[in-house]
């Protein structure tokens, strides 16, 4: 039996930093959104397990036990074959690992009747909100998420500069780490337009981190930002991927295909985010 999985970038719209624990984790809060894009799966169950890796990010990516996908199989204890269609950059800021850990053990719950196991969290702090998959506010160290019903979609363009950033030396430049959460009850917004206005009054503590750490995220944002129709442009994650709202998908498709003429070498894709 021979199962698919799909692993959608995962969005930060907003990412607050809100305290430290004693053991060194950081504490969040974010509303955290997913595209209709991704990378994708396919396994079936095996004697040995073995990924393999195709598709046009699939450059430099590991397949030996320390890939997250490995990891997620052997958490749920089934031996796979595992294809993974590699379509979003690594060390990007959008979830690519973790999604591809999720699709993972959905899958293999899927084809062997297991639970997913309760321990996700030791894949990764992004692991649990992409097992959901769906719009959620993610909070604590990632442990505690809890969905977003009536979320407006957002058209969107995602891009990466293509330069990976470490996500411990983000955190490392933090020079605040008690920054204010989200309102405790979020808004019921009515539309896209009042979402992208309440987003505007929010943040991603790790934005002025990261332009530290890689300045070309402020070209990023500034060119996303001077796209016709663009409401806002923000970093999502610890970077490097920065994304743009737009009013319409028209909009949206329209500043994909001029970033990617002006910018060859960046990786451009216009998405729905819901």
């Amino acid at each position: 039996m021979t199962t698919d999985g799909f692993a959608p970038a995962k969005i930060n719209l907003t990412l607050h930093v809100t305290g430290q624990r004693a053991d060194g984790y950081h504490l969040l809060d974010s509303l955290v959104v997913f595209a209709d894009m991704g990378d994708h799966l396919s396994l079936r169950p095996a004697a040995r397990a073995r990924l393999c890796v195709t598709g046009p990010m699939a450059m430099g990516v590991p397949v030996g036990p320390d890939n997250l996908v490995l990891r997620a199989a052997a958490l749920i204890g089934v031996t796979a074959d595992i294809t993974l269609d590699k379509h979003l950059p690594a060390a990007a800021g959008i979830g690519g690992g973790s999604s591809d850990a999720a699709a993972c053990l959905r899958a293999l719950s899927i084809i062997s009747g297991l639970p997913v196991p309760e321990n996700v969290l030791s894949l990764g702090a992004d692991v649990p909100v992409c097992l959901l998959a769906r719009a959620a506010r993610m909070q604590g160290i990632g442990e505690r998420v809890t969905p977003v019903a009536g979320l407006p979609p957002l058209d969107a363009v995602l891009v990466n500069p293509g330069v990976p950033v470490s996500t411990p030396a983000i955190f490392r430049r933090l020079t605040r780490r008690d920054n204010p959460a989200m309102p405790e009850t979020l808004p019921a917004w009515s539309d896209a337009s009042e979402l992208i206005r309440w987003l505007g009054a929010q943040r991603n503590d790790l934005q002025a981190p990261a332009l530290a750490e890689a300045p070309v995220i402020g070209d990023v944002l500034h060119t996303i930002d001077a796209t016709r129709g663009c409401a806002l442009a923000r970093m999502s994650g610890s970077g490097a991927t920065c994304f743009g709202l737009y009013p319409e998908a028209a909009d949206a498709a329209e500043a994909a295909q001029a970033l990617r003429a002006a910018h060859p070498g960046w990786w451009v894709c216009a998405v729905r985010l819901s």
